[in-house]
């Protein structure tokens, strides 16, 4: 009988251990299942890593204005951030084929961007400006639509939206990436170049005999993108934007690579 009585206990044990571990187990599969983000623990941030100052290289480093602000976000949700450098017409295919959590990457906010992707609440403003060389007979943004110029772009961007709704696909030149096309402008390749301010004043100064026009081609708001089908996430990181705007977090980064005149 107490052979019997034992064996009992034991299977009595056997079985409460078993119940117990699938338990735990189911436990960790609703934590990955609760998880915001596609990889737990992890912000997986799409970018495009040649746009200063918003992202560039500083080495083998990828530095700058968005990635700071996403890291920042990162640290406010308790998250390790990891940047994947990629083209930037792929960012949003990757966001919604679940590659990514968030695109940043001086990503302007447009209706039609919208019928893909959330936005985040807006965090930097932009102007596209126009690169021309010195000497130039573009002189203003009328002068640059209305003739037969051809405009260098990089490929994906709202430059290479708007210009190409306004003189139409034959006068627009698309390249992956922004120094490509300034390339092609000192090349005689292109006329013009369209692309944001910040990149557009590092681009300049980086190469003689080319300037900014005065008159700025659009101005524009910059977010981050989120998936459609992650709602949880874009309030979490609009409640992390929101408190380091808050804070004086946002200014300062944005200071740090943009200072301010005077």
């Amino acid at each position: 009988m107490k052979k019997i009585i034992s064996k009992v206990l034991s299977l009595a044990l056997i079985a409460s251990m078993a119940f117990a571990f699938a338990a735990c187990s189911g436990s960790s599969d609703k934590k990955d299942e609760d998880s915001i983000t596609i990889e737990k623990g992890k912000l997986i941030m799409a970018t495009n890593a040649y746009f200063p100052p918003y992202e560039y290289y500083d080495g083998d480093k990828i530095v700058g204005i968005d990635v700071e602000i996403a890291q920042a976000v990162a640290d406010k949700l308790g998250l390790e951030l990891q940047i994947e450098d990629i083209e930037f017409d792929s960012i949003i295919a990757g966001i919604q084929a679940g590659k990514y959590d968030i695109g940043a990457a001086g990503m302007t906010v447009t209706d039609e961007r919208k019928k893909s992707v959330n936005f985040t609440d807006v965090y930097a403003n932009g102007i596209q400006a126009i690169i021309v060389k010195d000497g130039s007979e573009i002189t203003d943004c009328d002068t640059l639509l209305d003739g037969d110029y051809i405009v260098g772009v990089q490929t994906g961007t709202t430059g290479d939206i708007y210009l190409t709704d306004d003189i139409g696909e034959d006068r627009v030149d698309r390249y992956s990436k922004g120094n490509d096309a300034v390339l092609a402008l000192i090349q005689g390749k292109v006329d013009a170049v369209v692309i944001d301010n910040e990149p557009a004043k590092a681009f300049v100064a980086a190469n003689d005999g080319l300037k900014i026009l005065d008159t700025e081609y659009t101005n524009e708001d910059y977010a981050m993108a989120i998936s459609k089908d992650n709602e949880e996430l874009l309030k979490q990181v609009n409640q992390a934007l929101k408190e380091l705007k808050e804070d004086g977090t946002l200014d300062a980064i944005v200071e740090k690579y943009i200072p301010s005149e005077g």
